[in-house]
This record gives structure tokens, C-alpha cells and sequence, in this order.
């Protein structure tokens, strides 16, 4: 999977952790995710949420034979943050054939939650 000049590397998403039990990615939070009064914009969040819902989704399945898009995502915002690194959390809760259901916390460098977000992704066939 290619990730230079997508979204993942514009934002300076970068995977840290990939299993069968969850994904993690941090991403800056600075000018390219600041929304214009100097916090991360709540789409950046929204961005890395779904970015490890969709990795970790990539990860579960037969890559010879199906993909995997984003079907549905919502986003609660529980705190601002100016600067610094954000930690995206992704857990699968359903791993069906058809579609995975991914609970996802961003958390900032003290472990405090910034964002919490559910993603469920559709598994697709290839064509």
C-alpha cells in the first residue's frame, strides 16, 4: 500500500503499531492540521480516525481478494490542543465478512482524550 502523496502523508500520519488486537498512529498537530483559530481541526481528528480504522481494517483481510472503504464514521471532540502529537488508538469490535466496526481514542502526550470515534468500514471484493 502506497501512502506517499495521500491525505495520511500530508497530515504526517504515521503508523506505529499494527496487530490482530489494534492499530496506532500519531499525527502533528501544527499548521497542516490547525483549523484557522489554532487547534486541531476536528476533520484532522476525523482524518486519523478513520485512517486507522482503515489500516487496521487492511490489515484483517485477504488483500489478493477484497478491500476496504469507509462506510460510516461519528466523532465526538472532548478537547482542544494547540500543538504538539496526537496518538490514535483503533480497536476492532466487529470483524465480520462483510464489515468491521472500529472504536478509535485519540489521546494527546499525557494520555488525555482529545477525540473519540466509532468507524465501521465495508469489505469489499475486488473486481
Amino acid at each position: 500500500m502506497e501512502l506517499k502523496d495521500t491525505l495520511i502523508d500530508l497530515l504526517g500520519i504515521e503508523i506505529v503499531e499494527l496487530s490482530e488486537e489494534r492499530a496506532v498512529a500519531t499525527m502533528p498537530v501544527d499548521k497542516r492540521t490547525h483549523q484557522p483559530f489554532g487547534l486541531l481541526h476536528g476533520g484532522a481528528s476525523v482524518a486519523l480516525a478513520e485512517t486507522i480504522a482503515s489500516i487496521g481494517t487492511f490489515h484483517l483481510i485477504d488483500k489478493e481478494t477484497e478491500i476496504c472503504v469507509g462506510l460510516e464514521i461519528n466523532a465526538n471532540h472532548l478537547k482542544g490542543k494547540k500543538e504538539g502529537i496526537v496518538t490514535a488508538i483503533g480497536t476492532p469490535l466487529h470483524r465480520g465478512k462483510s464489515t468491521m466496526v472500529w472504536d478509535i481514542k485519540i489521546v494527546d502526550e499525557d494520555d488525555a482524550l482529545i477525540c473519540i470515534s466509532r468507524c465501521t468500514m465495508a469489505i469489499l471484493k475486488k473486481r
